[in-house]
Order: structure tokens, then sequence, then C-alpha cells
């Protein structure tokens, strides 16, 4: 590992690395990326990450980040994206994310894949995931944004998931009564932000010259 900047090991289309790189962009960090594909994943990703689940971000000082939220709090930690929240913001950011991060993305894995979980129909899980998004509804009829008036690290926790929630059905999301909530989303994948972050990698092979993301312009 000869390059001097972080190394992140990443897979374009996971909702955990999408926040990752979202954090890495926002706050004007340059890493290394690699992407991986899951079927066949780097030994040099499984030498740091025996787990083998991505992102994963290592510093040529040693350390080693392998949870998404742990890279977005390195990359934004002192970006005003967290650093404008009070106390009681930060703790409530973080009660969101692991919301969203346990209950509703099980919620989730079963809307998307209800052929794998027969207990219950696709609109059941639907119908538990909607209780999320109606909490998020909520905030955005106060706010403009989940915390405040300005996206913050909660936001773009969030927003990766969601935007998987509305793709199983788009149609039925597109004219649910989650008017605020569609904007937010919208707003988001209409963004050059979200362009940026999509952009397409090719999977890394050892021996590859380094790639630099975000990409310079």
């Amino acid at each position: 590992m000869s390059t001097t900047l972080p190394i992140l090991y990443s897979f374009r289309r996971c909702p955990y690395a999408m926040r990752a790189r979202l954090a890495i962009t926002i706050a004007g960090r340059k890493v290394e990326i690699r992407e991986v594909v899951l079927k066949d994943k780097p030994a040099e990703l499984l030498e740091i990450s025996p787990k083998g689940t991505v992102p994963v971000l290592w510093q040529n000082n040693g350390d080693l980040l392998e949870e998404s939220l742990d890279i977005m709090l390195w990359a934004a930690g002192n970006h005003a994206i967290w650093q404008s929240l009070d106390e009681q913001q930060r703790k409530e950011t973080l009660i969101l994310i692991e919301e969203n991060d346990v209950s509703f993305k099980q919620i989730l894995d079963r809307y998307k894949y209800a052929d794998r979980y027969p207990e219950h129909s696709a609109e059941y899980y639907r119908e538990q995931g909607e209780k999320f998004l109606t909490k998020l509804e909520q905030r955005l009829s106060q706010q403009l944004s989940l915390m405040t008036d300005s996206l913050t690290l909660v936001d773009f926790a969030v927003l990766p998931f969601i935007r998987q929630f509305a793709l199983v059905d788009w149609d039925w999301f597109s004219q649910a009564d989650y008017p605020k909530l569609q904007n937010w989303l919208n707003g988001y994948l209409q963004s050059d932000l979200f362009e940026k972050i999509m952009h397409k990698y090719p999977q890394w092979q050892a021996g590859d010259e380094v790639t630099v993301f975000p990409a310079t312009p």
C-alpha cells in the first residue's frame, strides 16, 4: 500500500458505502478508492478486514475504520454538517441513524426481497417501513432538513436507505402522502453531489494505478 492517501474500499450501490462517500465528498477529503465486487473480494481487503464488508477505510498510520458511520465522522467531524449541531442535536442524530440502521434497514430488506420472507407480503413490510417515513416527513414539515434547515450528517446517513426504499416501487412512493420527503429525496437524486458519488469505477485489482476520489472535475 504505497499511496499516502487513506484507502477506501467501496461498492458503488451499497448504501453504507454511499454515505461514506457522501461525507468524504462534502468535507473535501481525498481518498484512494478501490471498487470492490462483492463476489470477488480482493485479498488486500480481507487481510485488513476479515469480515469483508464495505466500506472500509485504511489509513497509512495503520488506523482502520470498518463502520460507515465511523468513516462519516472521520471525514466530516470538523465540518459544518457535524460541527454546527449542538449536543442535543448530535444525540438525536445518532438515535435517528441507529433507528435507520437497525429497525428500518431490517424492514427495508424484507420489503425489497419480500419473496425471501414469505411470512408477510411486500405491502405489509412497506407499511412497517412507513412508520419511519412518517417520522421523517414530520421532521421535514418542521424544517428544511432532518435536524435543521441545512443538510447535516443525519440527512446524508439516511438518504441512501430512503432511496433504496423508494426504488422498490417508485410509482407507489412518488404518489404516497410524503410530499416533504419526496422533495428532500428528489433534491438529492438530482444534485451534482449524487452524480459525483455515484461515478462508476472499474473493479480494483492489485497493481492498478491509484484512483483518487472524488475525481477532479
